[in-house]
């Protein structure tokens, strides 16, 4: 059974599949079918709807999703919004009224995604900036509508509406200002979910580490799912059945981020959109690699032990954590343990966590005064696309010479990891364009990337060697004297960086 509001209105359904979607959901139980399905894969954003959560304060927080892999079970105790809820009987939302004035729709499939999409900027705006809507800046506009593609109308009417929406006077629907659901919804949230029965399937969401332990002792060959943005596809995708999952969704413990002295614990359920604030200061080159991230939809859900555990060579994040020196806290029912994340992986999709373990935290360290880090990941697309070769780099510089150089690279291999040869190449050297030759040499030695349809191997390894020589170029623009030409270069690799 899934209690949960859809549109202001309780809704309660029983005999729900273990990998059944919320898209599945909306169209053939409950005939809801504004939401479509494109891709069924998360890149689209056609299928896109807003669940909304009650924050700290109690007030709604409406964050987009993608419905086509998001878990039908996860919207226990939520409000979940669709198209069909924005209206107020003929009175446009301003995301739709927007959308209509500025003709931002022509076939119209996508346009339901890209309405929900408007709406959750919409609502962010007037959370950040009361009545009216805080002005709409340029990279937010991007951030929210990166995951929502259009065939047909072009994104120049789209980008109108999304910029005019906030001048439209507030037409709310009536479930907006309804007083009473966040304590109907908070009510229902701690009601345990599970299907255990031949036809749906089993669906567990313990409430804590040790409850988690106990399910994943018991129960070995059950998948974990949190944002599911990655596992969902197997049902979607290669229409595997998902019929023994465990949600570690509710579980505290790893929705935690603990401050240390020497660093953070961050806990394995913590999602990509809630890192980004945390790195936007120690590490400023790793926050803006998570704008480049999948899209909204996706970094709203898929979390940082999702993408680790997930063993993807051309995985965004395990790269960087690699170029940190991270390490992982591993749980399960025979206690903890810890490992560094150099340690973790084996080969392709082959991890050292077992049967019974799951990643509970990620440590990543405190940066020194004099640390450096550069991360470039190289796509077809800049917007929700998957890498081609991603690098991470981490030096300091000592008296004129590179010290503590981590390499890193996804794409490269058939897992993600560093490059030795290369750092020795550079350590204890001034990073001049012999040291950065001699680097380049050995990892075209050192490291064997893969051919597929995101890039040859002859690619990947003129890229990644290319990337080297750019850390080189950078570096030097740093650390020469300003002049002229200086000032000119230094413009130019600014822009190219960004």
């Amino acid at each position: 059974m899934i209690d949960f509001h859809l549109n202001g209105r309780r809704q309660r359904c029983a005999d729900v599949r273990a990998d059944e979607s919320v898209l599945e959901l909306l169209r053939t139980t409950l005939g809801q079918t504004g939401t479509k399905e494109g891709c069924a894969s998360g890149d689209c954003g056609a299928c896109t709807v807003a669940i909304g959560e009650p924050d700290a304060s109690g007030e709604f927080v409406y964050r987009s999703a993608n419905a086509c892999i998001t878990p039908a079970h996860q919207l226990q105790g939520c409000h979940l919004v669709t198209v069909e809820g924005l209206a107020e009987g003929e009175r446009l939302h301003p995301a739709q009224a927007a959308m209509v004035d500025c003709h931002g729709s022509q076939c119209g499939f996508c346009t339901p995604g890209i309405v929900m999409s408007l709406f959750t900027l919409y609502e962010e705006q007037r959370r950040n900036g009361n009545e009216p809507p805080a002005p709409l800046t340029q990279a937010r506009l991007e951030a929210a509508l990166g995951g929502n593609l259009c065939r047909c109308t072009g994104y120049r009417p789209i980008r109108e509406a999304a910029l005019a929406m906030g001048d439209y006077p507030p037409a709310d629907p009536a479930w907006l200002t309804d007083a009473t659901l966040t304590q109907r919804l908070d009510d229902r949230a701690v009601a345990a979910v599970a299907a255990d029965t031949a036809e749906t399937g089993h669906y567990a969401v313990p409430r804590s580490l040790e409850a988690l332990r106990k399910l994943k002792a018991e129960r070995p060959q059950a998948r974990l799912v949190a944002g599911a943005t990655d596992l969902w596809l197997e049902t979607t995708q290669q229409l595997k059945a998902l019929e023994d999952l465990i949600d570690v969704r509710r579980v505290a413990e790893l929705n935690a981020i603990e401050e240390t002295t020497e660093g953070w614990w961050i806990g394995g359920a913590v999602t990509l959109a809630r890192l980004m604030p945390l790195l936007a200061t120690p590490y400023p080159a790793f926050e803006h690699l998570l704008h480049r991230f999948a899209s909204s939809q996706i970094r709203h859900r898929a979390t940082l032990g999702g993408n680790i555990a997930n063993a993807s060579p051309i995985g965004d994040t395990p790269p960087v954590l690699l170029a940190l020196d991270a390490r992982l806290r591993l749980d399960g029912a025979r206690g903890a343990r810890e490992l560094p994340l150099a340690d973790f992986f084996l080969d392709y999709r082959k991890t050292a966590l077992e049967a019974d373990e799951f990643i509970a935290a990620v440590f990543l360290p405190r940066p020194k005064a004099d640390h450096c880090l550069k991360v470039w990941k190289l796509s077809k697309r800049r917007e929700d696309d998957i890498s081609a070769v991603l690098g991470a780099f981490a030096w300091r510089l000592e008296e004129g010479v590179m010290r503590d150089v981590h390499l890193a690279f996804g794409g490269m291999a058939a897992i993600p990891r560093r490059a030795p040869a290369a750092e020795a190449g550079l350590e204890g050297r001034a990073p001049d364009a012999a040291a950065f030759a001699a680097a380049r040499a050995a990892l075209a030695e050192e490291l064997a990337p893969m051919s597929d349809v995101r890039g040859s191997a002859e690619y990947r390894r003129l890229a990644a060697g290319n990337l080297l020589e750019r850390l080189r170029l950078m570096i030097a623009a740093d650390h020469a004297t300003a002049d002229d030409t200086h000032s000119a270069t230094q413009v130019t690799l600014d822009a190219y960086a960004h």
